[in-house]
């Protein structure tokens, strides 16, 4: 899949206020803080970056998830401190399968940037995506709930306004919006990636709605996969583009070391890496808007490929990008630091390479290689 001349505008659009307000320097400055960059925030809001994949009569602009993984590409590079990932694209998938009153109550504070919504759902090593139920239970009282219980890794858990909570509700997984007064608490975790933050949630007789079933999780959790496949697309793709412009530049024995041919070897199989990702990951994407067939579970295959294809080509990318940099690479000043962390805590956010390897198995569609 190629870029339109929409999708291309888009591209320029969401680069262009990165680089404004994105820069290794200023993501620095708010890793040090809360890790949440609300200037880059509003200004993604304001250029309808936010609502890409929210209905027009909902106040976004209805464009779907393939322009969606556009800005997820774009943000991988960079690795802006901003809850996208947790909000314009869990939430909204989460939301956009749920309860009609729940939609038009939430996605058009979700696409102003006005609510910061998060999935608080199982988390890996806790009982994963592919493993449900979470470790929070739901119980009734009349129209109401109430949930206790204790979710750990959630996605930008500190700054979040809403939480879409999965839990047990009588033997089957329900989604429930818990707004963030009623959390009994959150606990900040200090993680590697600190571009990225996360935090437990903790649950306490807390009054809930129910939003949604098995099906909004699995949405949120479908969706999720994709745009994180493009998102690390992105941080492979910078990993190369700054090895490059490193082996040009750096002279060796009265030479470039990129001449060497041991040099170039590690930056072929670096652009082998993300160009498998990049069609790994479009092609997912395309597929959640326009599925390949009447399944129950459209573009399943394409999304548990790019799930395990990107996740490695990032990891092996931001690995390589600090070899090639040699001594400086090592310096948690470089930048390749930054890559290397977040290419860590992206393989195990959604599911690792393997388990998206079982799923695939499971699911009947193996193929050679993978």
């Amino acid at each position: 899949m190629t870029d339109t001349l929409e999708r291309a505008a888009l591209r320029d659009v969401t680069r262009s206020v990165l680089a404004d307000l994105a820069t290794e320097q200023q993501v620095r400055e708010h890793m040090d803080g809360d890790g949440f960059d609300r200037a880059l925030w509003a200004a993604m809001a304001q250029v309808g970056l936010l609502g890409l994949a929210v209905p027009e009569e909902l106040g976004g602009s209805g464009a779907g998830w393939t322009e969606q993984s556009v800005v997820h590409e774009e943000l991988g590079r960079t690795l802006a401190c901003v809850p996208f990932l947790a909000t314009a694209t869990l939430a909204a998938a989460a939301l956009s399968a749920s309860t009609d009153e729940a939609r038009s109550r939430w996605l058009p504070g979700l696409a102003a940037g006005t609510t910061i919504v998060t999935v608080a759902a199982p988390a890996a090593g806790s009982g994963s995506w592919y493993d449900p139920p979470s470790g929070v239970s739901a119980e009734s009282s009349g129209p109401a709930w109430r949930l206790a219980g204790r979710l750990r890794y959630v996605l930008d858990a500190a700054v979040a306004d809403l939480f879409l909570v999965t839990a047990d509700a009588g033997g089957t997984v329900g989604l429930f919006a818990v707004e963030r007064a009623d959390v009994a608490s959150v606990e900040p975790v200090a993680t590697s990636d600190r571009t990225r933050r996360v935090g437990h949630v903790v649950l306490h007789d807390s009054p809930a709605v129910m939003v949604g079933g098995p099906e909004a999780v699995l949405a949120a959790h479908g969706v999720g996969v994709t745009m994180l496949a493009a998102e690390q697309t992105g941080g492979a793709a910078a990993c190369l583009e700054r090895s490059v412009d490193h082996v040009r530049t750096r002279v060796q024995f009265g030479r470039p070391i990129g001449s060497f041919q041991a040099v170039q070897h590690h930056c072929a199989n670096m652009l082998l890496r993300v160009e498998s990702a990049r069609s790994a990951a479009r092609r997912a994407a395309q597929e959640l808007d326009d599925p390949p067939g009447p399944d129950a579970d459209p573009g399943v295959v394409s999304r548990l490929i790019a799930g395990s294809v990107c996740t490695e080509a990032y990891l092996a990318c931001a690995s390589t990008n600090v070899q090639l940099h040699g001594g400086t690479g090592f310096t948690w000043e470089h930048s390749a630091q930054l890559h290397v962390k977040r290419s860590r805590g992206s393989a195990v956010l959604l599911g690792q390479p393997a388990e998206h390897r079982r799923a695939l198995r499971a699911s009947g569609k193996v193929l050679v290689g993978l």
